[in-house]
């Protein structure tokens, strides 16, 4: 049986760290500790996520985030023969409205997601990606595109309160 594959957006990766949200930094922990390193899902991120990470201001930080992406043997997804294709339907998502153009990044997440036909987008990002309106829209825009496997944009703790 195929696992479930979870793309990551940078947010993720991010409440492994967050202090200032204990029940999220928990649920995070546990998704990685409990789901993704035992090989339950097959979870993905992708260049933009290093980049994201790489524009992180405290060194410190930014090495924790690159230390929790080798500990957890995330899979890399290579896009570069997509890019042209990602980038239009991240285009796609700001000309209708769904984000804006400051927004580009997780355009481009959902994009990457949508392109390479992953099961779930993960986020923690409630404003601009895993709400259930942004995710209708989204939906929309990819049938008109072409794309028919519906991804879902969910937070961690759907996925793992799910099983």
């Amino acid at each position: 049986m195929k696992r479930t594959t979870l793309y990551l957006d940078t947010s993720v990766i991010n409440f492994l760290f967050a202090e200032d949200a204990p029940d999220k930094k928990e649920i995070t922990i546990e998704l990685f500790e409990c789901y993704v390193k035992t090989g339950i899902y097959d979870a993905y991120i992708s260049q933009l996520v290093i980049d994201e990470i790489k524009r992180t201001d405290v060194p410190s930080h930014r090495d924790q985030l690159l230390a929790a992406i080798e500990k957890y043997f995330l899979n890399y997804l290579d896009f570069e023969n997509d890019y042209e294709e990602i980038s239009r339907l991240a285009d796609q998502y700001i000309v209708a409205k769904i984000l804006s153009r400051n927004q580009i990044d997780d355009a481009t997440h959902i994009s990457i997601a949508t392109v390479k036909e992953l099961d779930i987008l993960l986020s923690w990002n409630f404003r601009h990606m895993a709400n259930v309106n942004k995710e209708a829209k989204i939906q929309a825009i990819n049938r008109m595109e072409g794309y028919t496997k519906p991804l879902k944009i969910i937070t961690p703790f759907e996925v793992i309160y799910h099983e």
